[in-house]
């Protein structure tokens, strides 16, 4: 990959009312390769809605968002490739193998048929679920469970990745594991997460 910094994230004066609530005020930021960044704050400071207009799944009221140069509103199918999201409750089938899901997962995001084993044991790779691809998701740890959530949310190797309340309902142990494997994601990605807890920005977020 290229070692020249680019924009992957660019979020210029954006706002979203809800009615006449106004939700989100006039943020702008932007993010490169390499970066985490947290949205901290209670339930109901807008950090939900901010990362539903950067994954394109909420319009906001006023401002731009680009994702890998890619206008989310103008060209949403190609802002959305660049992203890598995984919401609070992990989007996963519990009935499947973690093999299965992921290979269903590479299926959803159209990568190459001739490519998807690939982008499986790659995504298993990163995430350190390779001794599990055969196992029911739903004999596993909710550690890894959320490490499942995470491999599916990078099969497709998008520039940038959502990542909400990532260590949600975890121990310590894992809580650990989660933040290891955050920041050994970050090289190659901007990250992006949510958090209503103060420890997990200081010790994840740059």
């Amino acid at each position: 990959m290229s070692t020249i910094a680019e924009t992957l994230v660019s979020v210029n004066q954006v706002s979203r009312y809800y009615g006449n609530l106004l939700a989100v005020n006039n943020i702008s930021f932007e993010m490169q390769r390499g970066e985490v960044l947290g949205l901290l704050g209670p339930n109901g400071a807008g950090k939900s809605t901010t990362m539903q207009m950067i994954t394109g799944n909420l319009a906001p009221s006023n401002g731009q968002i680009s994702i890998n140069d890619f206008d989310i509103l103008d060209q949403p199918k190609l802002a959305k490739r660049e992203l890598g999201y995984l919401p609070e409750k992990p989007p996963i089938y519990t009935d499947f193998t973690v093999n299965d899901f992921l290979l269903y997962c590479a299926k959803l995001n159209r990568i190459p048929k001739t490519h998807r084993h690939q982008a499986v044991e790659l995504a298993k790779q990163r995430c350190a679920l390779q001794a599990v691809g055969h196992r029911l998701i739903a004999n596993l740890s909710k550690g890894y469970q959320q490490r499942i959530g995470i491999a599916q949310a990078i099969i497709h190797k998008p520039a940038v990745i959502v990542l909400d309340e990532p260590t949600v309902g975890l121990d310590p142990n894992q809580i650990r594991e989660i933040r290891q494997l955050i920041y050994d994601l970050k090289k190659d990605h901007a990250i992006i997460l949510s958090t209503h807890i103060l420890p997990e920005v200081t010790s994840t977020c740059d």
